[in-house]
């Protein structure tokens, strides 16, 4: 959603009141005074506002002009929010949200003109304590941050796959690999995908890092079956709601996997219940494309979900994974172990394979080839590792 940095020297001016306005922005650092041309001609300084205020914000409400003039009274660096970004994102926001948000912005309008620039607020908090109060309960400067960051991080080939082994608990060998994206940032070193995946997938930007990561997942997986001689080892790829969401998907996954010179059948979409769950209708389509271009799917983190297991016949499904949590627990806890039973059972009874994630410990692999799951991975076999 963040477009661009700019900068601002001191003196300069950002909005000049009267101006059309096409985008907002965020003060990432520096200071800034706004002030309002009254109706007798005088100016009037209404505030000032620094690191973490959001100004300019009326261009997002609507195509009236500027409402005050904001200058620099210290060296800025602003994250800019357009007018069509804001736009696109509450088009896909639930329809309250987008609804309260619109509303509260409009009126917002109405009582900054009545309100602080007739200085009618003087029983008020200043305005930017306020604000600040909200950046800080929300995070907000912080993601906003990262997602710019983030777009730098792809577009400068930051990004990078590791990739962990998946076991076949039977015969002891490797089956396949699970691509996981990490993050190789110049200032804060590696970086985990919890910690970058959900702002990735709020801005949109995770459809890009997805496309970059089928491609480099392909390739890797081409380069392990020339090096150890094998050719039916699969490669397991994380796509999130936004990759759904996109009309082109599966075209676009075709083309990367042809281009690829590996075999269509090796590739694993591994997606979660709550993508299925989010869109049934289009998710439901888009896997039966996916299933009959010859991809298996994956069902990750499985049992976490709040959803009907009726969604299993309902999707074209061949994987079901096991969540860590209930292996992590299935020895000290009746329940965990009572799970992770039913769904070895559920998978074998609906022609699925199930899989076990975050084994850590020869204990958890011996139960779980006992009780007839498939394949399992986790640190006891290995930790997620760079191709190299």
């Amino acid at each position: 959603m963040f477009q661009s940095k700019r900068k601002f020297l001191a003196g300069e001016t950002i909005l000049t009141q009267g101006d059309a306005g096409e985008s907002a922005y965020i003060i990432e650092q520096g200071r800034v005074e706004i002030a309002v041309e009254m109706l007798n001609g005088k100016t009037q300084v209404i505030g000032t506002r620094g690191a973490g205020s959001l100004i300019g914000e009326m261009a997002l409400v609507d195509n009236a002009p500027r409402t005050a003039t904001v200058k620099v009274i210290e060296d800025c660096t602003l994250l800019e929010i357009t007018q069509q970004e804001f736009k696109k994102r509450l088009e896909t926001s639930d329809p309250v949200l987008r609804m309260t948000s619109q509303v509260i912005l409009t009126r917002y309008r109405d009582t900054l003109m009545r309100a602080e620039i007739n200085a009618e607020s003087q029983n008020w908090p200043p305005a930017e304590t306020i604000e600040l109060k909200y950046a800080m309960q929300s995070h907000a400067v912080e993601n906003i941050k990262m997602a710019n960051e983030f777009r730098v991080a792809l577009e400068e080939g930051q990004l990078c796959l590791h990739y962990q082994p998946i076991v076949d608990l039977k015969l002891a060998t490797i089956s396949g690999f699970e691509a996981l994206m990490r993050w190789n940032h110049p200032k804060k070193g590696l970086l985990l995908p919890e910690l970058f995946i959900p702002i990735a997938e709020e801005t949109g930007l995770i459809v890009e890092a997805s496309k970059w990561a089928l491609e480099e997942a392909c390739l890797a997986l081409k380069r392990l079956m020339a090096r150890i001689g094998h050719d039916d080892l699969f490669m397991s790829v994380n796509f999130s709601s936004p990759d759904f969401a996109a009309e082109s998907f599966v075209d676009t996954v075709r083309d990367i996997i042809s281009r690829s010179g590996v075999p269509t059948k090796l590739i694993h979409l591994e997606i979660t219940e709550r993508l299925l769950m989010s869109q049934p209708g289009n998710a439901r389509e888009t896997l039966r494309m996916c299933r009959e271009a010859g991809m298996s799917i994956s069902i990750d983190d499985f049992g976490t979900g709040y959803s009907s297991l009726s969604y299993l016949h309902h999707f074209p499904i061949d994987t079901l994974k096991i969540d860590r949590s209930f292996v992590s627990d299935m020895t000290e806890n009746e329940s965990s172990m009572a799970l992770v039973k039913s769904i070895i059972v559920l998978a074998k009874n609906m022609k699925m394979h199930s899989i076990a994630e975050g084994v850590e410990r020869m204990e958890e692999a011996k139960i779980l080839a006992d009780l007839g799951c498939d394949m399992a991975q986790g640190y006891y076999f290995a930790k997620p590792e760079p191709n190299e």
